[in-house]
């Protein structure tokens, strides 16, 4: 037997196509490109997220000589919400990549083990974190939650 998962997203010619709530987001994870430490890879990622009380929080990826050591900017600004806010609920969270060396013409996707912490931040607030996916200056995608990127993953239904 096969099976087949579906992949539902929007598809947003610029930035200025995003829903208007979701362009000042884009805009504060594109600014954390700024700052983003990518001396190995210079595939610089920023990350924005918008709480239910209108606090944005950001991130971007810090690279290290030891490469397991890196750290995503998604993991960076989910991380920073968890160790400030007991309560939060995640509305939306924008992701931004760029590098100089290659023009990225597709949105920047999550990798494996941020999908895996977007799903579990989804599960403690109990409902899906909206995704806007970009690189800078192309066009961008939105998703309804990380069970679109990651339709089988691993979950505390596994632990219990």
């Amino acid at each position: 037997m096969s099976k087949t998962f579906p992949f539902k997203h929007d598809t947003y010619q610029s930035h200025n196509d995003m829903p208007s709530g979701i362009q000042p987001l884009m805009q504060k994870a594109e600014e954390q490109l700024d700052y983003a430490y990518a001396p190995y890879s210079q595939f610089y990622v920023g990350a924005a997220l918008l709480l239910d009380n209108g606090e944005i929080y950001t991130g971007c990826n810090q690279e290290n000589a030891s490469y397991p050591l890196c750290m995503c900017a998604e993991r960076v600004a989910l991380y920073n919400v968890g160790t400030t806010h007991k309560s939060f609920k995640i509305i939306a969270l924008a992701i931004t990549a760029y590098n100089p060396k290659k023009e990225l013409r597709e949105p920047c996707m999550p990798c494996g083990a941020c999908r895996q912490v977007i799903q579990e931040f989804e599960h403690r607030q109990k409902a899906p974190i909206p995704l806007y996916l970009a690189s800078k200056g192309h066009y961008a995608i939105g998703l309804d939650g990380i069970s679109d990127l990651l339709p089988v993953g691993f979950s505390i239904d596994s632990l219990l």
